[in-house]
């Protein structure tokens, strides 16, 4: 459902900028949905892999991708009521995953699928291109940010706490290079939507951060 009931905040930006913790704090603290763009794919290829669907059959794929119906609620993910959090970061998901997203059709799939996502009372979208291309008629429009440096600290962090062991320069290494690719790429590069408000995150705590976006939703409606 779109229109001028349902207000959508897009929150886009590098891989590990804290996107999806940050949209889970604004989207909890409005009573607003929230739309994890990124997970999307993953969705799509744990069907498709339950289904036994071959992942070059991009009709059958899209067909898949059309009957899902996520749902995302205080940071986890679930898929007709089962919460596939964790099911959907398995390597063999994220294999899948990388032999379906070149098809044009999922992508339009999975497009319509996001654009649902706008129900009232309103919508907390992140992903890499929520302002630009997804949502263009967002309310407000966030690129948040954060030193290379302070991304990889805080995915050293992550890792840690999960029990995996990593090495921080090894991590500020992949990162620098992934946000190089993904800016320099020719499809739907990285940056900024227009009329996005750049925010970085590098000094500042989840919470702040959270506020922060609050603060500009807020001016935003004054």
């Amino acid at each position: 459902m779109q229109g001028k009931t349902v207000e959508i905040i897009t929150i886009d930006g590098p891989v590990a900028s804290g996107k999806g913790s940050v949209s889970a704090g604004v989207a909890k603290a409005l009573g607003f949905h929230v739309l994890d763009s990124g997970s999307l794919y993953r969705l799509a290829a744990l069907s498709c892999q339950r289904e036994q669907v071959d992942p070059s059959d991009e009709k059958t794929v899209e067909a898949v991708a059309l009957k899902l119906a996520p749902v995302f609620k205080d940071g986890r993910i679930y898929l007709q009521k089962e919460d596939v959090t964790e099911a959907i970061r398995e390597e063999s998901v994220g294999v899948m995953a990388s032999k379906i997203a070149t098809s044009k059709l999922l992508r339009k799939a999975l497009f319509d699928l996001q654009r649902r996502f706008a129900q009232p009372p309103g919508l907390v979208a992140d992903g890499r291109d929520m302002g630009s291309v997804v949502f263009p008629e967002a309310h407000l429009k966030i690129f948040l940010t954060a030193s290379a440096e302070s991304r990889a600290q805080r995915r050293f962090n992550q890792l840690k706490e999960l029990g995996i062991t990593s090495n921080i320069n090894n991590l500020v290494s992949d990162l620098k290079e992934r946000d190089k690719r993904d800016t320099e790429r020719a499809v739907a590069p990285l940056k900024p939507a227009e009329g996005a408000r750049v925010l970085d995150s590098s000094q500042l705590t989840l919470q702040q951060t959270i506020d922060k976006v609050l603060e500009w939703y807020h001016e935003s409606r004054a």
